[in-house]
């Protein structure tokens, strides 16, 4: 069985393309810039690498010249788009409702749109991105798999915030948590390589890249998450904000005329790693400028660790004790100074012994995985 993994972003699509049967990746890449006239789509297999300016006006015609690619008579993996049998499909938010990956009907579809008014940013896309596979694909099933459902473990005194009840029953207003697929994927990982079954560890799990969020997972459930009712919440990010007083909101509003669209802005495109260097939202530049002196970038770096450090103390408590820590994603994976930091950091309070595991995440193999069980079960 080949799947076809899609994940719409708001002016891009990621896919993947998986062989179940070997449990391979035949192809992948992006189609990028939506809606812009210098849009452009990526394509990689093992013998061939093509990148292609082309314009998309909207998420049918991205995913149209995917599937053009994928069956491209020279440089294809598939012959005929027939090949694919199923298409797995990222969603950012499920809120309640949607507590594990689905088969998608019209229900679900018009859930997904109306949760969109929680994910303004990402749901959307993953509607529009759905309805034109739907449109190329009548014929096969197609499943969502939400970062949502993972979190749904929480407890009531996790996920709810301590204003009026009636704002969460009138209003959704609860944590939610994202991440919930990469958080899922590295805990099993994790599993195999202690070589424990999931359900009897105690895991602290740090997706730390652009964006950044923590989990604390016992026995292969989500209790608790850095995360909140939006990605915002939580640990400090390439260019949001994380953790801040939420009366600095109406005061940034008074004090410089700005707009809640502009504080939105701020607080999610022009903060985090970006705004408190003034240099960049990547690590790596934060880093290279470290080296020259740069203190801003210093201090960035150093708001960057002992946030992880405080959540990951926080989520010691509150799973009493941890078998491992697990570090992915960007950072987590490919910083070495980072990961030196904390567990320096963590090696005066744990002890040496302690276990920290860097794995790298792969959310399309979870949702291709998740997309094979439902396809399967319903033939």
């Amino acid at each position: 069985m080949n799947i076809l993994i899609i994940n719409c972003g708001s002016s891009s699509v990621k896919y993947q393309l998986f062989c179940m049967r070997k449990m391979s990746v035949l192809a992948r890449g992006i189609a990028e810039k939506i809606g812009c006239r210098d849009s452009y789509i990526s394509y990689q297999k093992a013998n061939a690498s093509i990148r292609v300016k082309v314009y998309f006006k909207d998420y049918f015609t991205a995913i149209s010249k995917i599937v053009d690619l994928l069956v491209h008579p020279q440089k294809g993996a598939l012959k005929s788009k027939t090949e694919i049998n199923a298409i797995g499909h990222r969603v950012v938010h499920g809120a309640e409702e949607f507590k594990s990956s689905l088969v998608i009907n019209k229900y679900a579809l018009e859930r997904i749109k109306y949760y969109g008014r929680l994910a303004p940013l990402h749901n959307p896309p993953a509607y529009n991105g759905i309805r034109a596979a739907l449109k190329i694909f009548p014929r096969i099933k197609q499943v969502a798999v939400f970062d949502t459902a993972f979190h749904q473990t929480m407890p009531e005194e996790a996920f709810m915030y301590g204003l009026p009840y009636a704002f969460y029953k009138k209003y959704g207003i609860r944590r939610y948590g994202f991440h919930g697929t990469s958080h899922r994927y590295v805990a099993q990982q994790a599993a195999k390589i202690l070589r424990r079954p999931l359900n009897k560890l105690k895991l602290i799990s740090c997706h730390l890249g652009n964006g950044c969020s923590i989990a604390a997972i016992k026995f292969g459930r989500s209790i608790d998450t850095s995360m909140g009712f939006t990605p915002l919440e939580g640990l400090l990010m390439g260019t949001r904000c994380g953790d801040i007083d939420p009366a600095l909101v109406g005061y940034i509003m008074e004090k410089g005329q700005y707009s809640i669209e502009d504080v939105n802005a701020i607080m999610n495109r022009k903060s985090g790693l970006l705004g408190l260097s003034g240099i960049s939202n990547d690590m790596r530049d934060l880093l290279a400028q470290r080296r020259k002196g740069n203190k801003k970038a210093k201090l960035a770096i150093d708001v960057f660790i002992y946030r992880v450090i405080k959540y990951i103390g926080a989520y010691l408590a509150a799973l009493n004790g941890a078998d491992a820590i697990i570090l992915t994603a960007g950072i987590g994976e490919n910083v070495a100074l980072i990961r030196q930091r904390i567990k320096k950091r963590l090696g005066n309070i744990l002890g040496r012994n302690f276990k920290m595991l860097v794995i790298p995440t792969d959310e399309e193999r979870l949702i291709a995985l998740d997309t094979f069980k439902l396809v399967k079960r319903r033939k």
